[in-house]
């Protein structure tokens, strides 16, 4: 689903373990947080599997930003990109397979 961002930060994924992440989810339905968790399964699917990279993106504290990045694996709260790198799912708004 392709959502227009007003602008995106591309950033390298060993700057995540920097960023600040407030508490406040940034999709507005239920519909969209259950594709969300969708994605996040395809995303570790092929992460897993084939060491495939999606397109991540999320928002800080600051801005909206992009990665891109092998999903490892993910729990209720957090997806688990290499090297350990963490995103909060609640801070996510979409991940382009």
């Amino acid at each position: 689903m392709a959502i227009n961002y007003p602008t995106i930060i591309i950033i390298e994924k060993e700057k995540i373990d920097v960023l600040n992440f407030p508490n406040k989810e940034v999709l507005k339905s239920s519909e969209e947080i259950s594709r969300r968790k969708l994605e996040m399964q395809r995303a570790m699917l092929l992460g897993n599997n084939y060491k495939g990279k999606v397109k991540i993106i999320f928002e800080d504290n600051e801005s909206v930003k992009q990665v891109e990045t092998t999903v490892w694996s993910f729990t209720d709260k957090r997806v688990i990109l290499k090297k350990g790198l963490l995103i909060p799912i609640h801070r996510i708004y979409e991940i382009i397979i």
